[in-house]
C-alpha cells in the first residue's frame, strides 16, 4: 500500500487504467500543462508517460470536452474528461443529459458508451459562487448518469477505476480540499465497486450520512456528541447513484435516527432523497424526525467570513442529531 495523498492516489488510478487498456485517455484544459506541475494533482507527469495522443489539452470549451468524450465513447474509446469546477457542468449539460445519459437506453441496451467526467468540486478555496456550487442533485436526477463522489485516497483510486470500465457514463466528483490529504491504496488494480457505501464509524444511536468532505465535518460531530452519551453511526456514502439503500436502511433500523449532511444547499439537495427514502422505506423504525445538515439557499460567497458561515460544521450536525433525538440543545 502506497502512503500518498488523495491527488497522488487519481493519478495513480489514471496511470493504471491507461497501462491497462489503450482505448483509456484522458482530455481537459490544461491536463497536461503546468496548471498541474504540482505533483498532488491528478494529472501531474501523465503527459510525459502517455503522450499527446492519450493526453489532450483542450480549448476552453466544457461543451465541446463533454462532446468530445460522447463521441469517442460511441466509437469503442473509453474516454477520462475533466471539467475544472462543478458548476461548469451546466456548459457540458446537454451532451452528458440529453446524450450520454440517454443513448444506452435508446439502443435497447445493445450497445454501452462508457465515459468518465472528473468534476473537481469543493466549497472553502475563496473561489465564489460560479466556481464552488456543488450540483449533484442535479447529476442524480439525471437517468442514464452514474455519480460516485470518494472520500479518501483509497476511494479515490479505487471507485475512478470502477467508473473507467463501468459501460456506462459516470461522474466521478473530486473535492480539491482534499487533495492534500494523506491515504493509503493500493498500487495493483483495485476496484472499489459503486454502488456501495462504508461505515466509517459505528454506532447505536443515530445514523449520520454523508460525502466528501462532509464527511470529515459528520465525523469531527463523533466526539462532542459521544460525551454527550450519543454512539453515532457515520456512512461514507461513496456512490450517490446506484444508492446502496441496503446499508443505509440497516443502519437506520439499527439506530432509529437518521442525520444527512453535505455542502450543497440544503433544498432539493441529495439529501432530500435519502430523506424520503427512509421515510417511505423504514418509517415505523424511525424513533424521530430525519434531519438534513447543507448549505442555505444562496449561491456561496467569496469573503471567507461568509465563506464559513455558508459550510455546515460540526456544531451543525451535533445539532441535528439532538434534535432529531429530542435532546436538550447546548452546544
Amino acid at each position: 500500500m502506497s502512503q500518498k495523498t488523495f491527488g497522488n492516489a487519481i493519478n495513480n488510478a489514471l496511470s493504471t487504467a491507461m497501462d491497462m487498456d489503450d482505448t483509456v485517455f484522458i482530455a481537459g484544459e490544461g491536463v497536461g500543462v503546468s496548471i498541474h506541475s504540482d505533483p498532488n494533482m491528478p494529472t501531474y507527469g501523465l503527459l510525459d508517460k502517455f503522450g499527446r495522443r492519450r493526453v489532450k489539452d483542450t480549448p476552453v470549451s466544457e461543451a465541446a470536452i463533454a462532446g468530445l468524450a460522447v463521441g469517442a465513447s460511441c466509437m469503442g474509446l473509453r474516454p477520462v474528461v475533466e471539467i475544472m469546477f462543478f458548476p461548469f457542468i451546466t456548459l457540458a449539460s446537454d451532451m452528458l443529459v440529453n446524450h450520454a445519459g440517454k443513448l444506452r437506453y435508446m439502443s435497447g441496451g445493445k450497445s454501452s458508451f462508457p465515459l468518465t467526467v472528473r468534476v473537481k468540486a469543493g466549497v472553502g478555496f475563496g473561489a465564489g459562487s460560479q466556481h464552488s456550487h456543488n450540483l449533484e442533485a442535479w447529476i442524480a436526477h439525471t437517468p442514464g448518469l452514474k455519480i460516485v463522489w470518494p472520500s479518501t485516497a483509497e476511494d479515490a483510486k479505487g471507485l475512478l477505476l470502477s467508473a473507467i470500465f463501468d459501460p456506462d457514463p459516470v461522474i466521478i466528483v473530486e473535492d480539491m480540499m482534499l487533495y492534500g490529504m494523506k491515504g493509503t491504496f493500493p498500487d495493483a488494480d483495485v476496484r472499489t465497486p459503486l454502488g456501495k457505501a462504508r461505515i466509517a464509524v459505528p454506532g447505536a444511536d443515530c445514523t449520520v450520512i454523508a460525502y466528501g468532505k462532509a464527511l470529515y465535518t459528520a465525523m469531527n460531530a463523533v466526539e462532542p456528541l459521544s460525551e454527550k452519551g450519543i454512539s453515532c453511526e457515520v456512512i461514507d456514502l461513496r456512490s450517490l447513484v446506484p444508492l446502496d439503500k441496503a446499508c443505509i436502511l440497516e443502519s437506520v433500523r439499527k439506530t432509529g435516527h437518521l442525520v444527512v449532511v453535505h455542502e450543497a444547499n440544503r433544498f432539493c439537495g441529495f439529501g432530500a432523497e435519502l430523506a424520503a427514502m427512509v421515510a417511505e422505506e423504514a418509517f415505523y423504525d424511525l424513533k424521530g424526525p430525519v434531519k438534513r445538515v447543507g448549505a442555505p439557499q444562496i449561491p456561496v460567497p467569496v469573503a471567507s467570513s461568509l465563506e464559513k458561515v455558508f459550510i455546515p460544521a460540526p456544531e451543525d450536525v451535533v445539532r441535528a442529531v439532538l434534535e432529531t433525538m429530542n435532546k436538550s440543545i447546548i452546544i
